[in-house]
C-alpha cells in the first residue's frame, strides 16, 4: 500500500505526463503545416468545386507559409476522391475540399465506400453557391415559363447537362422536373468542366450551372441566363429573377463549398484551419470576389458546418427518395 507521499508522487508524475502530451500537441499544431498540404478536390479541373478549391488553396498558402496544392481526383460524383481522403493519414497533411454532392451521395448511391459523418471532420464552409439556369442560344426559350412549355411539348427530348449523377446541377434539374411536372433528360458528365463543354456545343442545351462558372459565358453571349436557383436574387446577376418567382414557388437549390479533414485529425489543427478559413472569408477582397462570382461568403464555425451538412443530407434524402433516383 502506497503511503501519502508516494501517492502524491504518482499523481504529480501523472499530471506532468498529461501536461507534456498536451504541450506536444500544441507545439505540433503551432508548427503545422511542416510541409506541402494536399487538398483533394474530388472532381475534374474546371468545375465550380475545383475553382473554389483553388481559390482557397491559394489563400491558405499565402496565410500559412506552406504550399496547399490541389489534387484533382474525379469520378463517381466525388466518391473516388472522397474515399481516398477518408483512408489517408489524419495528420492534417491531406484535406478534402468538396461540395454538396457530399451530402447527397449517401442517399443517391446504394453503397459508398466511406461514412460521410463518421469518416470526416468538417473544418469550415467557404461559401454557398447558387446555380444559374442557363440555355444554349439555339434553344428558343427566354424564361422559366418558356422552358416549361417547351419541355412539356417535347417530353424527354430536352437534355440538361450535369456534372455527374447526384451532382448539384443534376439534383437542381431533378427538383425542377418534379416541381414543373416535366421530363427533361439528365445527361451526366464527369465533372462541371466536361458538362460545360457539352453545354457550349449545344449537345446538352440546358444546365443548372454553378454561379461561379457562369459569368464568363453569360457576359460573352455564349449562354443565355434564365433565372437563379437561390431564394433571392444575386448581386452578381441583379436582373435575373429567381426560379421561385418565375412560376415555381418554393424552388431553391444551392451548391456549397467547404473544407474537411479525415476523422481523428487533432482538434488543434482543425481549429487552426477553421480560424484561417474564417479570416480569409472575412477579408474585403474575398467578400467582393464572392459577390462578383455570384457566391455568398460563409466561413463559419466547425459546428455550424457540421450541422449544415447533416441538414443538407436530410433535405436531399427526401428529394432523391421521392424521385426514385439511384446510382449503382
Amino acid at each position: 500500500m502506497l503511503n501519502p507521499k508516494s501517492k502524491t508522487h504518482v499523481i504529480v508524475i501523472f499530471l506532468l505526463g498529461i501536461a507534456t502530451a498536451l504541450s506536444s500537441l500544441t507545439l505540433y499544431a503551432q508548427s503545422y503545416p511542416k510541409s506541402t498540404v494536399r487538398v483533394v478536390v474530388p472532381f475534374p479541373p474546371g468545375g465550380g468545386v475545383d475553382t473554389a478549391g483553388r481559390i482557397m488553396a491559394q489563400k491558405l498558402t499565402e496565410n500559412m507559409g506552406q504550399t496547399f496544392i490541389v489534387d484533382n481526383r474525379g469520378g463517381a460524383n466525388g466518391n473516388i476522391g472522397t474515399e481516398a481522403v477518408a483512408k489517408t493519414a489524419n495528420d492534417g497533411m491531406t484535406l478534402l475540399f468538396t461540395g454538396a454532392g457530399f451530402s447527397s451521395n449517401p442517399s443517391l448511391y446504394k453503397k459508398i465506400p466511406y461514412d460521410a459523418v463518421k469518416d470526416f471532420e468538417p473544418i469550415s464552409m467557404m461559401a454557398l453557391g447558387p446555380n444559374i439556369l442557363v440555355v444554349h442560344p439555339s434553344l428558343p426559350v427566354n424564361s422559366v415559363k418558356d422552358l416549361i412549355a417547351l419541355a412539356k411539348a417535347k417530353p424527354g427530348e430536352i437534355g440538361f447537362a450535369g456534372s455527374g449523377n447526384g451532382s448539384t446541377p443534376h439534383l437542381a434539374g431533378m427538383l425542377f422536373n418534379n416541381m414543373a411536372n416535366v421530363q427533361m433528360t439528365h445527361i451526366p458528365y464527369r465533372g462541371s468542366g466536361p458538362a460545360i463543354i457539352a453545354l457550349l456545343s449545344g449537345e446538352a442545351p440546358v444546365m443548372f450551372l454553378p454561379a461561379i462558372n457562369a459569368s464568363q459565358f453569360i457576359n460573352t453571349g455564349r449562354l443565355r441566363p434564365i433565372a437563379v436557383t437561390s431564394r433571392e436574387r444575386l448581386a452578381a446577376f441583379p436582373d435575373l429573377p429567381t426560379i421561385a418567382a418565375s412560376g415555381l414557388p418554393g424552388y431553391e437549390s444551392s451548391q456549397w463549398y467547404g473544407l474537411l479533414a479525415p476523422a481523428g485529425t487533432s482538434p488543434e489543427i482543425l481549429n487552426q484551419l477553421n480560424a484561417q478559413v474564417r479570416k480569409i472569408m472575412q477579408t474585403p477582397e474575398m467578400q467582393e470576389k464572392m459577390k462578383a462570382d455570384g457566391l455568398i461568403a460563409v466561413g463559419g464555425t466547425r459546428e455550424q458546418f457540421s450541422n449544415y451538412i447533416k441538414s443538407d443530407m436530410t433535405k436531399w434524402s427526401r428529394v432523391i427518395s421521392s424521385s426514385g433516383a439511384t446510382v449503382d
